[in-house]
């Protein structure tokens, strides 16, 4: 049995990765943890040593067989992970330690929750987290961030002594709606008519709606949505992080598991949001828009988000990171889980205190957002 690093996707291989990642066999594995989706990040340059990601995957071999992966990123800044730790950082160097490089076990740039672990056996799950240690300290990384994993894989790592964090993201449940009119008459009149008035809004201005999956996704189409996303997101981060190169790879190896809401005025597309699906799950992404239209994103993001949901009869549609607006949209708050290993003992002990006093504030303002949610009361 042996624990090596890889140095990208394309070292591991495409059956390989995906035997650990999908191993049982499903038809909608988890986009974000296919083979292609990684593949597409670290080939297109989005992922690279240049962009401070460079690919160190932790890979577990028995008698030469791979039975296990930690996909895990070296990296020089704090970006693009979601979970925050610029506090941790400047604690560390103000004290005279170096915090970068380190290791960040995730998917780039994706803030879904998911198989972090690939493995299928919790023994082989305990190596790996046991290997993530170890690696960090061989190769003089200051810590091991392991973020958005599941919870069993969380509550995993709290067995081989890391660092546990939550944090909240809101996730919209289909109880078994036969249309978006059923859901909202679970809402509250108010919270109804609310709705009911932003979707009018959206419609008065002639704007109709394409959902696009499979083959029905042209260059054509990934030639618009990127003019959309760059726009918005030279605007929101000040440089976007995905390649035009990135959206027509997934598009050419995963199209069946893409759906691309677009937007249309007439025949010209003026917005767009893309989304994942897999696992009975809608993950939005990423949206734009060229057109500012009073309502559009959340018809684009959240609401036709809930009628493909509906249509197809998936579960679940995770709309990302942050955003307390989606509460009153029908988007419900849910924790998130993160785990931490840091090598430098005092650093380790300080955020341990700080996580212990942070989860029990994640789980009060939970409790909280969810009283405030627009769903009605029972009496």
């Amino acid at each position: 049995m042996t624990v090596r690093l890889a140095d990208g996707a394309a070292a591991i291989g495409k059956a390989a990765w995906n035997a650990v990642a999908n191993p049982a066999g499903r038809s909608d594995p988890h986009p974000f943890m296919r083979f292609e989706f990684f593949e597409a990040l670290e080939s297109s340059g989005c992922a690279s040593a240049r962009t401070g990601w460079q690919p160190a995957h932790l890979v577990l071999e028995e008698d030469g067989a791979m039975t296990g992966i930690l996909p895990a990123y070296l990296k020089s800044h704090s970006q693009g992970e979601y979970v925050f730790d610029h506090a941790w950082a400047d604690a560390l160097e103000r004290a005279g330690g170096d915090y970068y490089p380190k290791l960040q076990c995730s998917v780039p740039f994706t803030p879904v929750t998911g198989p972090r672990i690939l493995t299928a056996d919790p023994a082989r799950r305990a190596l790996l987290l046991q290997a993530g240690k170890a690696a960090t300290d061989q190769i003089g990384a200051s810590s091991l961030h392991i973020t958005f994993l599941r919870k069993e894989d969380w509550m995993a790592a709290a067995d081989e002594g890391y660092l546990l964090r939550t944090d909240r993201q809101f996730h919209w449940r289909n109880h078994g709606y036969k249309d978006f009119e059923q859901f909202l008459g679970e809402l509250s009149s108010s919270k109804r008519k609310n709705l009911r008035k932003e979707r009018a809004a959206v419609a008065r201005q002639g704007i109709r709606f394409d959902w696009l999956t499979g083959n029905d996704i042209t260059e054509a189409h990934w030639d618009r949505f990127f003019e959309f996303y760059t726009d918005t997101g030279s605007r929101k981060w000040g440089h976007p992080y995905l390649t035009r190169e990135f959206f027509s790879r997934i598009g050419a190896s995963m199209a069946d598991q893409i759906v691309l809401i677009m937007a249309r005025r007439g025949s010209d597309y003026i917005a767009g949001a893309l989304n994942l699906m897999g696992e009975g799950t809608l993950f939005g992404r990423n949206w734009g828009t060229l057109d500012y239209v009073p309502f559009l994103h959340f018809e684009t993001c959240y609401y036709q988000a809930i009628d493909f949901a509906i249509a197809r009869g998936l579960a679940k549609v995770e709309a990302g990171a942050q955003g307390e607006h989606k509460l009153l949209r029908g988007y419900m708050p849910e924790e998130t889980y993160s785990a931490h290993y840091i090598a430098h003992k005092g650093l380790r002990r300080a955020v341990d205190q700080f996580l212990t006093q942070e989860r029990e504030a994640v789980t009060e303002h939970i409790g909280e957002l969810a009283q405030h949610g627009p769903f009605r009361k029972e009496k």
